[in-house]
């Protein structure tokens, strides 16, 4: 399949074409000959980050209009939870952004109830033989392609090598057991005396309860869109993170003063476990001057507990008034080689090749890419494709645990309120 930027041309010619035998014809324009590759246009585009990731959004929609300066394209951004609160208000009136970064998390949801345009209506405006079969399916439901993956991305274990100096202790091993890894932020935490944390309460965070199924041989849903884990066992893991929360992390009322910035990107803890696309951020927030990637601990040694994680995506609203030129700009965010260069694996390793062609993949982009390798033995098959409803349970999960660390609910009390939530969102 030709480049897209090639096939532009093409569309204009076979757009003006079909406009003369239309009027030949006597009959109306069809919908796909009504496209003026030269009219100017206006796109709204939407995406979760933080300041770097709008520098480098403003860096590629620069580029983007060198090539395209007929469209404009307004970008906003805010954080992950303020994100999706405002895309359900705007899909409930039917008024979501021509282009947005998108999640697989939420592929059910928004495509099943039609909110998404079919990659396949505007394919001549969008190259797809650049990424591999796997990597397409995770923006495709029941055959349809809904969205594109920006690159994929490894859970990591994030050390702040300034912080651990400065605490005199040793970087903690990879993929050690969570017991050690406790032991090591203990460690951190009285070296400091509490001026900076070993790191944060893990068991806040969904991935890492996915981490401790899939190395019992589970996942966190079926492929029944049903959940896949039982009230007892995720009980046994929000208790697993009592010690730690006793001193050990970093205390949850100081993270909520410290928010939007992470623990980690605030430089109060000396680690935090995340997605390996978030290090040029955590750089740029934190000001370290070096960040150590390892593998996290993991519940069962020689498990195959790690996937590539192709979560974050583009996707184009399916009541844009501007089809056409929303897939130019969604196929320059995962395609171009610009996309590449400017940044690098912000967004995930590369999931394209002709992305990756543009990606120099030094520095923090190669240091990914390294840890990507040496965890390579850990990579196991994706998940199903997450419930409907996923990324409201994964937010809930993530609030219930931050309300257990702020003591305001029993860890009885936030599994039943979860089993409740599940119960009503997934019916």
């Amino acid at each position: 399949m030709p480049a897209p930027r090639t096939l532009f041309a093409a569309a204009a010619l076979t757009a003006s074409a079909a406009l003369v035998l239309a009027g030949c014809a006597g009959g109306a324009p069809d919908e796909a000959a009504t496209f003026d590759p030269d009219e100017k246009v206006t796109l709204d585009f939407a995406f979760w980050g933080n300041d770097d990731r709008a520098t480098r959004y403003n860096d590629l929609i620069a580029a983007f209009n060198e090539e395209y300066p007929n469209i404009t394209v307004n970008a906003s951004f805010t954080d992950f939870p303020s994100f999706w609160e405002k895309r359900q208000t705007e899909a409930a009136s039917g008024g979501l952004p021509d282009v947005f970064q998108f999640s697989d998390s939420y592929l059910r949801q928004y495509g099943e109830s039609g909110n998404l345009l079919d990659l396949a209506e505007v394919s001549d405006y969008i190259d797809t033989t650049t990424f591999d079969e796997s990597l397409l399916g995770t923006g495709a439901l029941d055959g349809v392609q809904y969205s594109l993956p920006t690159g994929y991305s490894l859970w990591a274990n994030f050390v702040n090598d300034d912080l651990v100096a400065q605490a005199g202790v040793e970087a903690p091993e990879a993929g050690t057991s969570f017991a050690d890894f406790d032991d090591w932020m203990a460690d951190v935490t009285d070296a400091t005396g509490g001026a900076v944390y070993g790191g944060t309460d893990y068991t806040q965070r969904i991935q890492v309860f996915e981490m401790v199924l899939r190395a019992n041989g589970g996942n966190l849903y079926t492929d029944d869109g049903e959940l896949g884990f039982t009230e007892d066992e995720l009980r046994d893991f929000w208790e697993s993170g009592d010690e730690i929360r006793d001193g050990v992390t970093v205390p949850q009322q100081k993270l909520e003063e410290l928010s939007p910035k992470s623990g980690f990107a605030a430089a109060a803890t000396a680690s935090e476990m995340s997605w390996s696309n978030f290090l040029g951020g955590y750089l740029a927030d934190s000001g370290a001057s070096s960040i150590s990637i390892v593998a996290p601990p993991t519940a069962k040694e020689g498990s195959k507990d790690l996937y590539r994680q192709a979560g974050l995506q583009v996707a184009i609203a399916k009541k844009t008034e501007h089809p056409e030129a929303a897939a130019l700009f969604l196929d320059f965010v995962v395609n171009s080689p610009e996309a590449g260069e400017i940044f690098g694996t912000t967004l995930g390793f590369p999931a394209s090749s002709s992305k990756l062609e543009g990606a120099a993949l030094e520095g923090p982009d190669k240091q990914v890419a390294d840890y990507i390798e040496s965890a390579a033995d850990r990579i196991g098959d994706a998940p199903p494709v997450p419930v409907v409803g996923y990324g409201s349970l994964e937010q809930t999960f993530w609030d219930l645990g931050k309300s257990i660390g702020l003591g305001a609910l029993s860890v009885d009390d936030a599994v039943s309120q979860f089993f409740a939530e599940a119960d009503a969102i997934l019916g």
